[in-house]
C-alpha cells in the first residue's frame, strides 16, 4: 500500500457542510456504529455545542476529499472524543494522530484537562490504537444509559 503523501493534507474544523463526506467516512468504518444521534440535525447540534473542537483531514489532491474526522465535546470539566475515523487507504500516517491532538489542544483552551473516549468492547482494533497512544483503559466505573425516546438507537 502506497502511504499518503501527508504535505497534501489540510486539516481544519469540522463544518456541517462537511456532513455528506463525513457520515460516508463513518459509514464505511469497521467498528463504528452510526445512532440517530449521528443524524445532520445531531451533528449539527454537536458542532453548535462545541464549536472548534472537531476537526477534519482533507486531502487536497482528491479535490478536497475528507479522509479522516475526529469529534470532541465537553461537559464543563470532561472532554469526550468521539468517532475518530481515518479512511483505509491514509492510515499510518499519522493522520489520527494529529487529529487528536487538534482536539485535545482545543479542549485543553477550554481548560479541559482530562478526556474520555468510548470503543466498542468488539472493537479490538480501536482497543490497541488507544491503548499504543497512552490512552488508559478504565476498569474502575460502569457506564450506563437511558433512552429517553421511544426508538431505540439514539
Amino acid at each position: 500500500m502506497t502511504q499518503p503523501n501527508t504535505r497534501e493534507i489540510v486539516y481544519r474544523e469540522m463544518s456541517i457542510a462537511d456532513y455528506e463526506q463525513v457520515i460516508a467516512l463513518w459509514s464505511g468504518a469497521q467498528g463504528l456504529r452510526l445512532r440517530q444521534a449521528d443524524s445532520r440535525e445531531g451533528i449539527a447540534r454537536y458542532l453548535q455545542r462545541n464549536p472548534g473542537l472537531s476537526f477534519v483531514a482533507e486531502q487536497q489532491l482528491d479535490g478536497g476529499e475528507i479522509v479522516g474526522t475526529v469529534m470532541a465535546g465537553h461537559d464543563g470539566k470532561r472532554g469526550y472524543l468521539q468517532h475518530l475515523t481515518v479512511g483505509e487507504g491514509h492510515r499510518g500516517a499519522g493522520i489520527g494522530t494529529e487529529l487528536t491532538r487538534r482536539c485535545l489542544e482545543a479542549l485543553k483552551q477550554e481548560g479541559i484537562l482530562k478526556t474520555h473516549l468510548f470503543v466498542l468492547d468488539d472493537n479490538a482494533a480501536a482497543r490497541r490504537y488507544w491503548q499504543n497512544r497512552g490512552w488508559q483503559k478504565r476498569d474502575d466505573f460502569s457506564v450506563y444509559s437511558f433512552i429517553n425516546a421511544t426508538e431505540h438507537d439514539v
